[in-house]
């Protein structure tokens, strides 16, 4: 895998363009811990830019690789005073927010960010606003997410600051939503009952190539206003695009039935059963696909030059995604972005809990095996290696989530050995993290109150003593209930987590669903590139 910093046949055009006093020219990421925006920063670090980001929470910044390398601002796109604290000195803005997963205000809260950004943008003086929005026929009624983007982009193109706006369809890569949406509705079923729109022409695009033309973006010239189309070399029907995941992953071809009856809001609730992809997120994805989305010219390449190896094939994309999975090195993923609507508060510190209702459940467990072999056990829990104990309760808690709108246990984890700050973990969230001693969790399942299970490892003469706690704040008489109603399931639940993951620690290995297997230990830090090998 090359190094971005490498010569490697896509890079040397890309790289900055120094001011006249030779200082490296300053670019500003919204929504740097995002999909695109958390592959998209290291590489403009390795292209020679300065790098400044504005999050809505700073210490998810700290997860990253590039964490200590960037300006970090902490504030809201629609935060008028933090925003117009993070534009001064920069020169090219990228934009790469939007409401996949919020609520029914989702428009009003994109076009409220977006009048703030360019407001703000234009005042300082900005020299390019670059965003990245969504492939669009034109003359139809879009899907209100669509719509939304297409709003946004006219927005910052009526700012006064100049804008290029990119326009990509299904983005294909390693962690992608759409990329998971694909694989798993493959994989889950033989036989695929599928709405109507299977038959319609879709140009997706390769993650690698998204990043091309978001680096090559800011170094259009000054005068260019506007927006463009950006697609892969394929051009197929989502049909099309199942089976040639098959085809990569050594499964049969897949049998597709159309059927006109399944309307977005009854497919969106298919793809939450079968696949990882919850409700939230299904919706917008279903939408996008109920027009052709194809390129309508290629006025891109009079603005940023193809990569000179190509473009990168829907078979080829697929296949490097695959390969990003298989060696645990997928840079980031949809499975950590926010989930809006669920609760975000920290847990606050105990003597905060006075005057108010909180259950708690402790557990320990002591065990030969030293703290470190210990923190390895709890760092893997979850996503493939199960949570130790009863996984029928676990499945069918995980069920229950999905039925009801919640995001389950299917969305598991960005990494098989590895946890930062933020990332997702089955139906909970990493909110706090001291690497080989402590893990906390917060719930995002749908519960009637607040919760967290905080797993921490201790130093024991012994050996070390695995500590585990469970906390609930109720939500009225329906929080106290539940309380009540899956306490005697704790027993059999945390009771055996905590002896099976002591048990697990001592014995080197850990539990998977399909057998034991080694512990897959700390893999290394994925390569960050946009070379071939970086799906």
């Amino acid at each position: 895998m090359d190094d971005l910093s490498a010569p490697t046949g896509r890079e040397p055009a890309l790289a900055a363009v120094p001011h006249d006093d030779g200082t490296a020219p300053r670019a500003l990421v919204i929504g740097a811990t995002g999909y695109i925006g958390g592959r998209l920063v290291p590489r403009l670090l390795a292209a020679g830019y300065d790098v400044r980001v504005l999050v809505r929470d700073a210490t998810r910044v700290g997860a990253f690789e590039w964490g200590d390398r960037v300006e970090v601002f902490a504030g809201d796109a629609t935060d008028a005073s933090a925003v117009a604290s993070a534009v001064p000195d920069v020169d090219v803005l990228y934009y790469l927010v939007h409401s996949m997963s919020s609520g029914k205000d989702f428009a009003d809260a994109d076009r409220t960010a977006a009048e703030t950004v360019a407001g703000a943008a234009a005042a300082a003086g900005v020299d390019r606003i670059v965003y990245l929005g969504g492939l669009h026929p034109d003359d139809v009624d879009l899907s209100a997410h669509l719509r939304s983007r297409v709003e946004v982009g006219e927005t910052f193109l009526g700012s006064g600051a100049p804008t290029l706006v990119l326009q990509a369809g299904v983005v294909i890569g390693s962690g992608s939503a759409s990329f998971e949406m694909v694989r798993h509705l493959t994989e889950v079923l033989p036989y695929m009952p599928a709405p109507k729109w299977v038959r319609n022409r879709i140009q997706p695009i390769a993650v690698r190539d998204v990043l091309h033309y978001l680096l090559g973006a800011a170094r259009v010239a000054a005068d260019v206003n506007r927006a463009v189309d950006i697609g892969g070399p394929d051009v197929l029907r989502y049909g099309q695009m199942m089976n040639g995941y098959a085809v990569e992953a050594g499964l049969h071809q897949r049998a597709i039935a159309a059927l006109p009856v399944l309307t977005p809001r009854l497919a969106s609730h298919w793809v939450n059963l079968v696949t990882p992809i919850p409700r939230s997120i299904a919706m917008p994805l279903v939408e996008s696909l109920q027009n052709e989305c194809v390129m309508k010219d290629h006025d891109v390449d009079d603005l940023i030059p193809p990569p000179s190896d190509g473009l990168t094939s829907y078979r080829a994309a697929v296949r490097l995604a695959l390969g990003r999975v298989e060696a645990d090195a997928v840079e980031t993923s949809w499975q950590d972005a926010e989930v809006l609507g669920v609760p975000s508060d920290a847990l606050p510190s105990d003597p905060d809990w006075a005057g108010r209702v909180v259950f708690t459940d402790s557990r320990s467990a002591t065990t030969s095996a030293p703290p470190a072999a210990l923190w390895r056990v709890i760092e893997g829990i979850g996503g493939e290696n199960g949570w130790y104990s009863s996984p029928v309760l676990w499945a069918i808690r995980g069920w229950m989530d999905r039925v009801v709108g919640g995001i389950g246990l299917a969305r598991g984890r960005r990494s098989k050995g590895r946890l930062a700050v933020g990332d997702a973990l089955d139906f909970w969230r990493v909110e706090a993290l001291e690497p080989g001693t402590f893990l906390r969790l917060r719930a995002e399942m749908k519960v009637p109150g607040l919760a967290w299970l905080e797993l921490r490892a201790v130093p024991d003469a012994a050996g070390s003593r695995y500590e585990q706690r469970a906390v609930f704040f109720p939500l009225g008489l329906a929080g106290r209930l539940y309380w009540l109603a899956v306490l005697p399931f704790h027993g059999v639940i945390f009771a055996g987590m905590a002896r099976r993951i002591a048990a697990a620690a001592e014995a080197g290995v850990t539990a998977d669903p399909r057998g034991v297997r080694e512990h897959p230990g700390a893999a290394p830090d994925p390569v960050l590139s946009s070379s071939p090998a970086s799906p």
